[in-house]
């Protein structure tokens, strides 16, 4: 599982004109289902995504969590993370990408374990074409492979 974490002021997400999701202050979670991943990884997803510093304290450094700022996730699945644009030629190859019926059940749990650990999830649509609108905060943006 590959994600693509960036901390924002707001993001939102569109499927056609309808928006879908949204949040202000929180985490933007772009999140690529390969195949061979399972609940393991979903479960250090959960973990790593309640976990992570990656907002600023009063002193100007990474120390407060997700939880620490009130914020929230937006989760977004985007398959083209387990692509690969060097592997030959100019076409990506998204051969490492999981199927959609064994990826869709994943980042539901993902969702899920975020909820249950008490944060506010917003989500796109799995499958859609999606326009995702961000204000990334710092920036800051993170690269997780689990």
């Amino acid at each position: 599982m590959r994600l693509v974490l960036q901390r924002v002021s707001k993001a939102s997400v569109r499927v056609g004109s309808e928006v879908v999701g949204e949040v202000q202050r929180g985490v933007l979670v772009l999140a690529g289902v390969e195949k061979g991943d399972g609940l393991s990884q979903v479960d250090a997803a959960v973990r790593k995504l309640a976990g992570l510093r990656l907002f600023e304290d009063d002193a100007g450094r990474m120390n407060l969590d997700t939880a620490a700022v009130g914020g929230a996730f937006l989760v977004v699945s985007q398959f083209t993370l387990a692509g690969s644009p060097l592997a030959r030629g100019r076409r990506p190859s998204f051969t490492g990408a999981a199927q959609p019926a064994l990826a869709e059940p994943l980042v539901e749990k993902l969702v899920a374990g975020l909820r249950q650990a008490g944060f506010e999830v917003a989500t796109g649509r799995f499958g859609a074409q999606m326009e995702v609108e961000l204000v990334n905060d710092g920036p800051v943006t993170f690269v997780v492979d689990l």
